[in-house]
């Protein structure tokens, strides 16, 4: 069966631990043929595109309608550009679970990597969350 797999994060650049526990993370979790979605933003989504294309999986651009921080990844499923909010919705609703990297080390309330985070907890996803210090967290 594909796995799909969503995927938030912070826009700011992440630290190399985290990005190396991310790729540990993608390389065992991930399989040949599964599929992640990302927001086509700046920072950690560059590294998740990048990262999920060269381990084979596919990839589905959920691009944001602000060109302010996007990141026009190469390659991929693109789909239309939406309002942040609704974009996000949307990678949790096409996805079973739900990788983050946030920017911080504590849930920020005027954050759009958490504001994903919460509602695909609402939602009932698995959401494994990969912090700036490489720790590893899975919540369901």
């Amino acid at each position: 069966m594909i796995m799909k797999w969503g995927f938030t994060g912070t826009r700011n650049p992440i630290p190399r631990v985290q990005e190396e526990a991310f790729v540990r993370l993608l390389t065992v979790a991930g399989r040949y043929g599964d599929v992640l979605h990302h927001g086509d933003c700046v920072g950690a989504d560059e590294v998740a595109h990048i990262t999920a294309q060269g381990l084979g999986l596919g990839v589905v651009v959920h691009p944001p309608n602000v060109e302010t921080h996007r990141a026009h990844s190469p390659g991929g499923h693109l789909l239309p550009p939406l309002p942040y909010l609704e974009r996000n919705k949307n990678i949790v609703a096409s996805t079973f679970r739900l990788l983050a990297l946030p920017g911080s080390s504590q849930e920020e309330l005027r954050s759009g990597t958490w504001a994903t985070v919460r509602y695909a907890k609402q939602m009932g996803r698995m959401v494994i969350i990969v912090w700036p210090d490489g720790r590893t967290e899975v919540t369901q």
